[in-house]
């Protein structure tokens, strides 16, 4: 399977969250929500509803009990890494983003990120931490900047090479 600039965007939002300080479960599951965020903007967020607590939760394919998505619900926040707004929730002690009813855990940035790479994502990783940690706080803290800066220069250059590893 290919690299393609679906999983460079989570790679490369998930060094940008972790280099920002954000714990490595935290740092791919913002990942993996921006990635779907913006795959779902490029398409202009046909089929998304406003925003509030959601009122099922499904992790992966399993759907979650009624006393745990009540949790979920009363944990449910907006989160910010610099000027970019995320929906956040507490599952089991730890922060997870949120998109819709679907929680993006790092079994799903495996699963739909890591997977693709071959066995090869920890040098990705690498290469994706070294890329992040070259720029300003400044920029990573820009959603603008971050996406016209880091990401969108360098995408399929990377698609390409993380392909090939």
């Amino acid at each position: 399977m290919a690299v393609g600039r679906f999983q460079v965007m989570a790679t490369l939002q998930a060094a940008r969250a972790y280099v920002l300080g954000k714990p490595l479960h935290e740092a791919k599951s913002f990942g993996l929500n921006r990635a779907i965020f913006y795959a779902a903007a490029k398409k202009g967020f046909k089929g998304m509803k406003g925003v509030k607590a959601p009122e099922k939760v499904v992790i992966g394919k399993k759907e979650l009990p009624e006393e745990e998505i009540k949790k979920i619900q009363e944990s449910f926040k907006v989160e910010n890494i610099g000027d970019e707004v995320a929906y956040a929730v507490n599952l089991n002690g730890k922060t997870y983003y949120i998109i819709g009813n679907e929680i993006q855990t790092e079994d799903a940035f495996e699963k739909e990120i890591e997977r693709r790479f071959n066995g090869n994502f920890d040098k990705a990783w690498e290469e994706a931490l070294k890329i992040v940690s070259s720029y300003d706080r400044g920029v990573l803290l820009s959603q603008r900047y971050f996406y016209e800066v880091v990401y969108k220069p360098r995408r399929d250059e990377l698609a390409k090479k993380w392909s090939s590893l």
